[in-house]
């Protein structure tokens, strides 16, 4: 019998077990003296989990004293200076911050082991400081945009100034960047991880278990636990098909995998769960995980994206474009660019379209002069004078390289299958929409002028950006189809349909991940190893890991199934 979309897909941790509550993590701590330093990110309610382990010590007996990092804190301008962000900065974006967290501090503090007790050096960085043990206390990323969007003083704050609303900008740009590589860089040595989503009553599990269920995990197919958020543009498709509840009226971006902000849940229901970042199993299993050639290349950077872009019954996305490779390493500091494609999983629009390249005649200063027009006075733009509409069909996949014009239009759910980049879109007309505030919403549109390919246009964007599929293999009953590649792109998009007849499709990871997404029919098996398997529904994604070699597919229900594919591509 098959299942329908799983919202909390969960594994089992592997030589230990989940705790609950601050107490069952403090019994684990031994009575001293020792150095416990308990690192984290800094969109954090630090002086709860102060209040929280100090009570629970004191119900334990253990003397404490508490150092808090924070106290520490260099001055504003010093740590703008040492993230790339000083006078002049981009008002939009900034290059990935190099950084290391003590760029955010005056200095660290000495950890010397006390007489008696516990001395507990908590805040983002603790483990640079002396320590005995290392506790790392986390809260998934969506926690912190959500908390930085609302001004919340207390969880909402940028590294090195706690107290005040943060910012998005230094958010993703800054505090991402240089605390994901702090806690990767740790990750080995790390004693006990805490989820701190219920802060008053956090799920944990000590460093051995950690470690031996990432390494697990990285050995089979696996999925993450996947979520929506809400924009102005967002539809209501995830909502009434797959049961997810709008944050503010849509559901618009489904984070299916992004690699920086995915996590996969462990443990055995919701009551004993901790949410791992998928991004360790990159870091501390890169060549089982990634594949020794993709590990080369992407460092244990996991470069390929699958989410959802939701505007069935919303609005259209605003006309936008991705910095080709050259701008991104010069201005945004990634390797490589984000180049992306979209799938139409489902359309329910009496006309959908998609933007897609320019118009053959598109005079580009015309358009630069209608894109300010909307910007300063409000005028709407003739998008179609100036790029192309096409027909948006269920199972086609359009292109989107670097540089080239388009947005999803209103009545799609849109599979993006793109570059792991995904913070970069340089927008020229976004419909005269408002924010929240009131506001129009920020169009970088120097940027986006700066990037536009000015070859894409006419003719050959059909030619080029919408391919048509061609078959790749086939068994009885099943056959393999590349829906799309270009010489640019470092991957290519394929597509396994599956017969109902068919007992099973031969695949192989031939040493490079594989991700899968089942886009229609009811779901398909994953076979591999030693009589191993994995379901996976329709609409959700799964990475196969590289070191899984050979598996096969087989279908599930009675219709064909339609599973679309991506891997790093091999010939280039």
């Amino acid at each position: 019998m098959t299942r329908s979309y799983q919202r909390n897909p969960r594994y089992p941790a592997v030589d230990g077990r989940v705790a609950r509550g601050w107490e069952a993590a403090v019994r684990t701590l031994p009575a001293g003296p020792a150095v416990l330093a308990l690192d984290g990110p800094a969109a954090l309610d630090w002086s709860a989990v102060h209040s929280h382990l100090s009570r629970a010590l004191a119900a334990h007996c253990t003397p404490a004293r508490f150092v808090d990092l924070r106290e520490f804190e260099a001055d504003w301008d010093t740590v703008l200076e040492r993230t790339g962000d000083g006078p002049g900065a981009d008002p939009y974006y900034l290059p990935l911050a190099r950084a290391s967290v003590a760029g955010a501090y005056t200095t660290l503090p000495r950890t010397d082991t006390p007489d008696e007790g516990l001395l507990i050096a908590l805040g983002p960085g603790a483990a640079l400081v002396g320590h005995d043990l290392l506790w790392y206390a986390d809260l998934p990323k969506r926690y912190a945009e959500a908390a930085v969007s609302a001004g919340d003083p207390a969880v909402g704050v940028n590294l090195g100034r706690h107290g005040a609303p943060g910012d998005l900008r230094r958010l993703f740009y800054a505090d991402w960047p240089v605390l994901d590589a702090h806690r990767d860089a740790h990750a080995a040595d790390i004693d006990r991880w805490l989820d701190l989503q219920d802060i008053r009553r956090p799920a944990s599990i000590d460093g051995s278990t950690l470690r031996a269920t990432l390494a697990h995990l990285a050995a089979g197919p696996v999925r993450t636990r996947p979520w929506f958020n809400s924009t102005l543009w967002g539809g209501q498709w995830a909502s009434s098909e797959l049961g997810f509840t709008p944050q503010s009226g849509n559901t618009a971006l489904g984070y299916e995998l992004i690699a920086p902000e995915a996590g996969v849940l462990v443990g055995d229901g919701p009551e004993a769960e901790v949410e791992l970042p998928f991004q360790l199993l990159c870091v501390l299993h890169p060549e089982e995980f990634l594949g020794a050639a993709v590990h080369e290349e992407f460092g244990t950077s996991f470069p390929i994206r699958f989410d959802y872009l939701d505007t069935v019954r919303g609005g259209s996305l605003s006309v936008h474009l991705h910095p080709r490779e050259e701008y991104m390493r010069a201005h945004f500091g990634w390797a490589y660019t984000q180049h992306e494609t979209y799938y139409l999983t489902a359309t329910a629009a009496e006309d959908p379209r998609v933007h897609l390249g320019l118009q053959q005649d598109a005079d580009i200063e015309l358009m630069r002069k209608q894109v300010i027009a909307a910007i300063e006075h409000g005028e709407e733009m003739n998008v179609e004078r100036f790029v192309q509409s096409h027909p948006a069909e269920e199972g086609r996949l359009y292109l989107i390289p670097a540089g080239t014009p388009h947005a999803s239009g209103t009545g799609n759910l849109v599979l993006e299958i793109s570059a792991t980049p995904y913070l970069y879109s340089l927008r020229f007309y976004d419909w005269l929409r408002k924010g929240k505030d009131g506001a129009p919403r920020p169009l970088p549109y120097e940027h986006a002028f700066a990037n536009l390919d000015d070859t894409r246009r006419g003719e050959a964007v059909s030619r080029d950006l919408l391919q048509q599929p061609h078959v790749l293999r086939e068994g009885s009953g099943w056959r393999e189809e590349v829906l799309g590649a270009l010489p640019e792109m470092f991957y290519e998009v394929r597509r396994v349909a599956l017969e109902p007849s068919c007992r099973g499709a031969a695949m192989d990871t031939a040493g490079r991940f594989h991700i899968l997404n089942v886009s229609a029919g009811e779901g398909v098996v994953i076979e591999w190893g030693d009589g191993r398997s994995h379901d996976l529904a329709f609409a959700e994604t799964l990475t196969v890991p590289a070191g899984v070699g050979p598996y096969r597919l087989r279908p599930l229900g009675p219709k064909p199934v339609h599973v679309v594919t991506s891997l790093v591509r091999e010939d280039r």
